[in-house]
């Protein structure tokens, strides 16, 4: 371990330290004795808080090193300074590109580091630090999201951190060096919530084990205080139930008070929740859920419990209990909780469904036996059999044998994949026919199946921009309630009928009762989670809830060619005769194959595989020359045989007739034409284009059905860019586009108010991708530009891009749906607690329907955000 000396701040070892010096509490360390001297003349001016992190009395400014993802790479940092140094607070801004973190000399009282953060990733980049996921046992109360939210943030070192209603866990971003998880479970203990370990990061079997603990807990509250509220209502209305109605005064008062005593359990063990998050959002002078819930309830079991010991202190009337109302809304509020829990656990049926893939054993070969192994004991270097129909375990390279692969499960692209030896086989698809061996390269957390699963979680725990928007609604709704509550209760105590203190009594219960935030909270984050579950399920890796709600709304798709709408890779399109070849084209591809075998030039394996790919057998070459700038000659079976361009033809004075129009026929198509001559003659024109994806045009015209402008971006010459664009369908094309312009190209479009998609595959799209409102990568391009991306499309397929926008536009739709149907809840059902329908229609709500409202509203939003689950695609990437 080094520490840094406060004068000269050098690195040095505590052990090998010219000397030391206790200041303030703290150890200083010197490297020599003039900073010692420096030091001890004005020790204040030196004092450092930690290794990060600095305050100097006479400046009050903290300084502080943040860690940034992607600092050195591919993003100017111009922007970032700069949006740091406008936060006020922030005094200094220094890059330190190299060890990739930023230097920030700020004022904690003006500006904390969530701020700077989210500057951070305003700019394109992304925060470094660490990421923690923290289970909370028992959220269901929508206020308190924001509550723990900026508790948590408030907490020294958090950079950001986000509370999911729908999961029960919150996703910390911070820096290790200044927080300790003892501080993040404090900040949840703060709000009344015990803090656990997240369940999404334990297995399946576990998760779902503890979602049934979780249920029987619940179920066993609202049996209680249902198997309670029996006999309290059949007394709270003795005068309409037989039997009851004919005992003495006397009696009916004994049983309430028995209804007293039964229904105090019900308030301490079934309604135990409520109580102790009431408690501890009064510490923090506020109100949430818990608070309506425990207020109304509550207040029902005093005002019963006075009515019955001093029924001469109340007006004539209104001395009769309403333990009733204590059991009934305790016992349905419970219930829809525990069938809301339900609910959610089908929600993640999506994850159940991944992880429900993977193979449980594996056949290793170790010392050369075969053994089964449970997959979690595979090493990386095992050598592992897999024999037809069994699952592949974990990632690896076929070394032995040969096979077709279904990965549909992961890919969503139904037709199997030929697999031979040194290709890549991913755990979890599944072997159809041969038998082969592959070496594992990566087990564990580090499989492709288990990364898609971790993306799709940390997805799930994001929040979409509406999301805020309801929280922070949440979190002024529950105040608002109370004082609604309380101007119920004095309007009706002033000018309502006779009982005027009951009356009071039931109507500010009541709207203490029915208000509802919960299904306003759950509404987004339900959705999400099952939308970017079925975004998963089609091969669609959605990062965040963000670009889940951006995508929604994409104006104009930028599609690179090259990797994207085309293969990425040449291939043989043409082979063009003279009469001297007698029609013979498989003699001249065979001469020219056996050619190109030998050279070096990028487009020679595109026509060799092209020839092998016809079954034509190769020969030996001899006296093969490179001609730079020209093309290649050589001998083939006795035949001088010459490969190039026009320039070549002509300096060996060879006639072309009409092949020259020929070729530039294919020229203008975007194909790449060589010119034949064998033994001094023409003989032919080979082309090499790299090709268009088979469902490129189809997806391009989908999209261009959806109302989206597509966009072609290339390097390419315009006349081949063109020609490319003309097969697809693409109207507006960018050609000759440096790889550094790509980024500026699509600024330049969003200038145009456009709400811009990027779809790359390469290094030099990653740029570009940043730059978008959306990214989306191909999922069989570089780590890079998946890096960068917003969305993944898991398949190299434009469909993905398509699929993804519909699975953004379903959610959506639910989402406001969810929202819409909250805010009427509340909206018409808040009033009419109030006792709205009273003076005209002599209606008036009971606390026990306004209860069982409550209760349900919730859960038909999880429902609603259940239909999510049946979502099929009209342009399925299959």
């Amino acid at each position: 371990m080094t520490v840094r000396d406060p004068v000269c701040e050098m690195e040095i070892e505590p052990q090998s330290a010219f000397a030391n010096r206790e200041h303030m509490g703290q150890t200083f360390y010197f490297c020599s004795k003039s900073c010692v001297d420096q030091f001890d003349k004005d020790p204040h001016h030196y004092v450092m808080t930690s290794a990060t992190t600095g305050f100097n009395p006479e400046r009050t400014f903290t300084r502080i090193e943040l860690p940034v993802a992607d600092l050195p790479f591919y993003k100017p940092v111009t922007g970032l300074e700069t949006g740091l140094r406008a936060l006020e607070g922030v005094h200094q801004v220094t890059t330190n590109a190299g060890a990739g973190v930023l230097q920030v000399e700020y004022d904690p009282g003006l500006v904390n580091i969530p701020k700077m953060a989210a500057v951070i990733r305003s700019a394109g980049f992304q925060p470094g630090g660490s990421n923690i996921k923290l289970g909370i046992e028992n959220l269901r109360c929508a206020s308190c999201v924001k509550f723990i939210e900026e508790e948590l943030k408030s907490t020294d070192g958090v950079l950001s951190a986000t509370v999911n209603i729908a999961t029960q866990e919150a996703s910390v971003d911070y820096l290790p060096q200044k927080t300790t998880l003892a501080q993040l479970n404090a900040a949840i203990e703060a709000w009344g919530y015990k803090p656990r370990q997240a369940i999404s990061d334990a297995p399946v079997d576990k998760q779902e084990e503890a979602h049934a603990r979780e249920y029987r807990r619940l179920m066993r509250m609202f049996w209680f205080s249902a198997i309670v509220s029996v006999p309290v209502l059949l007394f709270a209305y003795p005068q309409y139930v037989p039997l009851i109605r004919d005992l003495s005064m006397e009696t009916i008062r004994w049983a309430w008070i028995l209804s007293a005593i039964a229904t105090l359990p019900v308030l301490f063990y079934s309604g135990y929740d409520f109580f102790t998050g009431a408690w501890a959002a009064f510490k923090h002078r506020s109100a949430n859920m818990n608070t309506l819930i425990a207020l109304g309830t509550g207040a029902a079991w005093l005002y019963s419990t006075f009515a019955i010991a001093l029924p001469t202190v109340f007006p004539e009337g209104t001395s009769e209990p309403f333990y009733d109302v204590v059991a009934v809304v305790i016992a349905l509020v419970v219930l829809g909780q525990a069938l809301e829990l339900r609910a959610k656990g089908q929600s993640s049926a999506a994850i159940k469904k991944l992880l429900g893939l993977q193979a449980k054993t594996a056949r290793v070969i170790r010392d050369g036996k075969e053994m089964d192994l449970p997959v979690e004991e595979v090493l990386v270097g095992d050598v592992i059999q897999v024999r037809p129909g069994e699952k592949v375990p974990v990632d690896g390279v076929i070394v032995e044998g040969s096979s077709a692969v279904d990965e549909s499960m992961l890919t969503g692209e139904s037709l199997p994949v030929s697999k031979k030896q040194g290709d890549e086989v991913i755990g979890a698809t599944l072997n159809k026919t041969g038998a082969f061996k592959f070496r594992a390269t990566k087990v564990g957390k580090d499989t492709a199946l288990a990364q898609i699963v971790k993306m799709v979680q940390d997805a799930q725990n994001s929040k979409a921009p509406i999301a805020r928007l309801a929280d922070t609604i949440s979190g002024y709704f529950v105040p608002i309630v109370m004082i609604l509550a309380v101007w119920t209760f004095v309007i009706w105590f002033v000018i309502g009928p006779q009982p005027q203190l009951v009356y009071a009594l039931v109507t500010s219960v009541t709207v203490l009762i029915i208000a509802c935030p919960c299904a306003l909270g759950l509404a987004t984050p339900m959705s999400l989670m099952v939308g970017i579950g079925k975004g998963a399920e089609h091969g669609i890796l959605i990062r965040s809830g963000e670009a889940l709600q951006t995508a929604r709304v994409i104006q104009t798709v930028v599609l690179d060619k090259t990797g994207t709408i085309t293969k990425g890779k040449p291939e043989l399109t043409d082979v063009i005769l003279t009469n001297s070849m007698n029609g013979n084209s498989h003699q001249l591809l065979r001469l020219v194959a056996s050619v190109e075998k030998v050279s070096e030039h990028p487009l020679a394996q595109a026509i060799v595989d092209g020839a092998q790919s016809r079954k034509i057998e190769l020969t030996e070459v001899r006296e093969f020359e490179a001609i730079p700038g020209h093309g290649v000659s050589a001998k083939v079976e006795g035949r001088s045989v010459l490969i190039g361009n026009l320039k070549l033809m002509n300096r060996e004075k060879i006639a072309l007739g009409d092949l020259e129009e020929k070729s530039k026929s294919l020229a203008d198509d975007g194909k790449t034409p060589m010119f034949v001559a064998v033994d001094g003659k023409v003989a032919g024109i080979v082309a090499v284009a790299d090709t268009v994806k088979e469902d490129s045009a189809e997806a391009i015209k989908a999209l261009q059905g959806l109302g989206i402008e597509v966009v072609m971006i290339t390097g390419d010459n315009r006349r081949t860019a063109e020609a490319i664009a003309r097969k697809v369908g693409v109207t507006r094309v960018l050609a000759e586009v440096l790889p550094e312009d790509k980024a500026n190209n699509v600024h330049l479009l969003q200038a145009e108010n456009k709400i811009v998609a990027m779809v790359g595959d390469g290094i030099n799209d990653a740029p570009a991708l940043a730059q978008a409102d959306v990214g989306l990568a191909i999922g069989t391009g570089t780590d890079v530009a998946i890096e960068a991306s917003d969305i993944t499309l898991i398949k190299g397929s434009l469909k993905g891009v398509v699929t993804a926008i519909e699975v953004s536009r379903a959610t959506m739709t639910n989402i406001y749906q969810n929202l819409f149907g909250a805010f009427i809840y509340n909206t018409l059902g808040i009033p009419v607690a109030m006792g709205l329908l009273f003076p005209f229609f002599g209606l008036l709500l009971s606390p026990l329907i306004a209860g069982a409202a409550m209760a349900f509203s919730s859960v038909t939003v999880v429902g609603n955000a259940n239909r999510l689950r049946g979502f099929k695609p009209k342009f399925s990437v299959k």
